[in-house]
């Protein structure tokens, strides 16, 4: 993971993420720990792979894309077309820049709210985020709480299996529906950047 004092004070870390519906941006600036992150959320369109760039250069105004330390995004699952456009965008951007490109997937980013909203804390704990898809089955990821330094704002979820898609979802463990929140997510991201576990 990133560690900020190793960074050029003037670079700042790019969030992208999107729901089924909605995608936004987000940034930290590295100069300040105390700086306070910057979101954009839009509804998604139809127009997306033909706006995504555009959408992304007003809402960085005037900060240059050189300035970029890293990229974090997610990869889903989600709407499909606008994880994919954001994965090719962001590996543009990335090779383009030569900085680094975190991926993590919707359910991890989403799971740290999951396991504090249903006090789900214990150490070790498993848990399973699913999502039911029409006729299809289940999309599950299974995760395990790790507290460090035995106090809640330290606490780190391990993504234990990645989400993928199952027939049927046998519930032998806490399970919990998915609820997407992009400006939580997009804090979830940038925090994943600049944290290690």
């Amino acid at each position: 993971m990133l560690q900020t004092q190793n960074i050029d004070n003037n670079k700042f870390i790019l969030a992208i993420h999107s729901t089924n519906d909605l995608f936004g941006f987000g940034y930290k600036d590295l100069n300040n720990n105390a700086t306070k992150d910057n979101f954009s959320i839009k509804k998604l369109d139809k127009d997306l792979s033909k706006n995504l760039i555009s959408t992304l250069a007003e809402f960085l105004n005037k900060k240059q894309f050189e300035s970029i330390a890293r990229i974090s995004i997610s990869v889903g699952p989600a709407n499909f077309n606008a994880s994919r456009q954001i994965v090719v965008c962001a590996r543009a951007i990335s090779q383009q820049l030569n900085c680094s490109l975190d991926k993590y997937s919707s359910f991890k980013i989403m799971a740290k709210r999951i396991a504090i909203k249903n006090e789900i804390l214990d150490n070790n704990q498993y848990f399973w985020i699913i999502k039911r898809l029409k006729n299809r089955g289940y999309i599950a990821g299974k995760y395990r709480i790790n507290i460090l330094n035995n106090v809640n704002s330290d606490l780190y979820i391990e993504e234990v299996i990645s989400p993928k898609l199952y027939k049927q979802f046998l519930k032998k463990e806490a399970y919990f529906e998915a609820e997407y929140d992009i400006e939580d997510e997009l804090k979830q991201l940038l925090e994943l950047s600049t944290k290690k576990p």
